[in-house]
């Protein structure tokens, strides 16, 4: 068997798949309505990734029970074509099946929006990022505090304490979940109302930008607690100039390594660097030479890669991405130079991959490394 975070990863995979699949193909029957533009999930459950990665029992129990339905498929179509042992294969298929080890409905399933399969239209880009920061201020700071994790002025006269943005609770919720309950609230278990919801307030792309903003928020809440991103956080897009060519988007370097300077101290000294596409970035717009070829001179670009990278002082940060756009690793100002310690979002607990060869400086070991533990997102499971 893989190891555990492998099979584990798979299998919730394989159940955000089928179920995407599914709605698509009820959208193109045209048995599901549109909401914001995107099909409705039409079902009040849904098979649930999050709960599966907190009950590994359960999880195992599932798998077992995946396989039984399997056999029991080909025992069915084993009989359609073997006359004489047909009895004897049909027999078998509802014993196997109680034998099944199925696992609990109140752990595979919980309750669906219809925006759960929903994707984020913005791109997580840095304009949708200081839109969103600016909503936040405007109608959530009170209740779930400046740093998002649930301990605003406000926060103890909730009927329930607003969640910490900052821990693995918002990570383990879908997009669309979290746009749908921006949107229309959220009610407890007795169908109490413990959240107000906002859409008198917010348009569904105002939403969309505030789940944005909390995404960002919270990996550089993280990164100043714990020291590592324990979840994957992607680059903020942003428009890139680069010499003798056009604005074009960050997100499209997608399939090269990419590191971005935060112009600052020892900034000057950055140089280009055949492993990733360098990025400069600035505060404002600026004439000054660039030691780079590529730059980005925008005020909300700043100050989205000042959340994720969980700094109020930019000025001098790196950041380094793989060829997926996850940011993997940062360094700060001052620092001597990069090694294997820099790579922040990584395995927790597990052993370090190895590279396949023998780096020459520190810079290329943390490439290798990087390059040797891709991010496996699947929302709600393991992503390391």
């Amino acid at each position: 068997m893989p190891p555990e975070t492998e099979w584990l990863n798979q299998l919730i995979a394989a159940l955000q798949f089928t179920q995407f699949a599914l709605l698509r193909l009820l959208d193109a029957l045209g048995l599901v309505q549109p909401v914001d533009g995107q099909p409705a999930w039409p079902f009040a459950w849904r098979l649930s990734g999050e709960n599966l990665l907190i009950d590994l029992g359960q999880a195992r129990r599932l798998g077992w029970t995946l396989a039984a339905l399997a056999l029991a498929a080909l025992l069915v179509l084993l009989a359609l074509f073997w006359r004489r042992g047909r009895w004897a294969l049909l027999v078998s298929v509802p014993l196997l099946l109680l034998a099944a080890p199925w696992p609990e409905a109140r752990v595979l399933l919980v309750p669906a929006t219809p925006a759960s399969f929903h994707r984020s239209p913005t791109g997580f880009s840095a304009r949708a990022i200081a839109q969103g920061q600016a909503l936040y201020a405007q109608h959530c700071l009170a209740c779930h505090g400046a740093d998002g994790r649930g301990q605003g002025p406000l926060a103890a006269a909730q009927p329930v304490w607003p969640p910490n943005f900052a821990g693995p609770l918002l990570w383990r919720r879908a997009d669309g979940d979290l746009w749908w309950r921006v949107l229309h609230g959220v009610r407890g278990r007795k169908g109490e109302a413990t959240m107000a919801g906002f859409g008198d307030r917010l348009s569904d792309a105002e939403a969309w930008a505030l789940v944005d903003f909390m995404k960002a928020q919270g990996a550089g809440q993280a990164l100043r607690v714990a020291g590592f991103w324990p979840q994957p956080v992607g680059l903020p897009d942003v428009a890139v100039r680069c010499a003798g060519q056009g604005a074009r988007p960050l997100r499209s370097w997608r399939g090269q390594r990419v590191r971005v300077v935060a112009e600052g101290q020892g900034a000057a000294s950055v140089r280009e660097d055949p492993r990733f596409v360098t990025v400069l970035l600035r505060p404002a717009a600026s004439v000054g030479p660039a030691p780079v070829d590529c730059v980005a001179s925008d005020a909300a670009a700043w100050q989205a890669f000042a959340l994720i990278a969980g700094s109020d002082a930019l000025a001098g940060t790196q950041l380094l991405a793989d060829r997926d756009g996850w940011a993997r690793a940062r360094a700060v100002p001052g620092q001597a130079g990069w090694s294997e310690d820099d790579l922040l979002c990584r395995t927790e607990g597990q052993p370090r991959a190895p590279t396949g060869g023998v780096a020459t400086d520190g810079l290329s070991a943390l490439v290798a490394a990087m390059d040797a533990e891709p991010v496996r997102y699947v929302k709600g499971g393991f992503v390391h």
